[in-house]
């Protein structure tokens, strides 16, 4: 039988260092079985990434950017490349990743044996190694929309794949079908988070989403932003309206939730619920959610395992 075809794709901007450790790792994974290329969208960088990767890596494809494409744009840029090469898969990773030897090999193991299977890992944090983050988003109406967890560890996951209604970009693996069906990710409303809305809408054409509890990859946590209350009046009321960037940004909450939403009236409704929930102080991604016991996500999703031999 043939190799099966894998583009990984991945967008950077001055992290040379971190970039060429994540490219390492990944060049050192088990292969059998796969032919792997990779593309990495240089947005604008300054510290020669470029250059160190042409050097270390010359089989790596680096597209440049002008510093404007940022994640989502960076990353709609490589999978247009990628899928001009016919490729089966699409692998999308962010740079600041390393990642066990059989990750690649057990996620596509998932992804042949249940018929159209979108598949992400599981993302554990690179400085203690045990816990866990932005896997396995659950969406609530009542909570406010998407949430994720805040103590959930590798001992509280499910022990087998199971279904979830959205994954986060940092690692995932995507047959290039469903990008053809469903389309790129929205750069223009969502160009810092645009995985926001690009799984769900694989999962709204009939593609499952599942998480594979025996792929692990080693990320950076995300920097934690700076406290909200924290913030003058002036910066308050630019991170809440006029900063699209921003964590607290409302308008990045409403797309948010608006495109993981299993349609727009109920995503439209959850936003409003978690503006009054923000209000109240009562924000399930904030302090509030942080001091919150958490059922393990094995309890949470026994429902949604996934059996590899039946696809069910």
């Amino acid at each position: 039988m043939p190799n099966i075809k894998i583009e990984a794709v991945t967008p950077v901007y001055n992290r040379r260092d971190i970039t060429l450790e994540c490219l390492r790792s990944l060049f050192a994974v088990d292969l059998a079985g796969i032919d792997l290329s990779v593309t990495v969208v240089d947005d604008g960088s300054t510290d020669g990434t470029s250059e160190a990767i042409a050097a270390e890596f010359p089989s790596v494809k680096v597209i440049r950017g002008d510093g404007n494409l940022w994640y989502t744009g960076g990353m709609n840029v490589g999978m247009r490349s990628a899928l001009e090469r016919a490729p089966d898969f699409i692998l999308g990773f962010n740079n600041d990743s390393t990642f066990d030897k059989d990750f690649l090999t057990s996620m596509l193991g998932v992804a042949t044996s249940i018929p159209r299977s979108v598949v992400g890992a599981v993302l554990i944090d690179w400085e203690d190694k045990h816990s866990i983050f932005q896997v396995s988003p659950e969406w609530n109406f009542w909570r406010g929309g998407v949430r994720h967890w805040h103590h959930q560890t590798l001992d509280t996951l499910p022990k087998e794949p199971w279904e979830v209604p959205i994954i986060v970009g940092n690692c995932l693996l995507i047959p290039a079908d469903a990008i053809r069906e469903a389309g790129l990710m929205n750069e223009k409303l969502l160009p810092q988070f645009g995985d926001a809305g690009f799984t769900p809408s694989m999962r709204r054409l009939g593609w499952r989403l599942l998480i594979d509890p025996n792929a692990h990859v080693y990320c950076k946590p995300n920097d934690v932003p700076v406290r909200f209350g924290s913030l003058s009046i002036k910066d308050k009321f630019k991170a809440l309206f006029t900063d699209k960037f921003s964590p607290h940004s409302l308008r990045r909450r409403f797309y948010t939730n608006m495109f993981a939403a299993p349609n727009k009236a109920l995503g439209f409704g959850s936003t409003i619920v978690f503006y009054l929930r923000y209000l109240a102080g009562r924000n399930l991604e904030g302090s509030f959610g942080n001091a919150r016991a958490e059922r393990p996500l094995s309890e949470t999703f026994a429902d949604k395992l996934v059996s590899r031999s039946k696809g069910q």
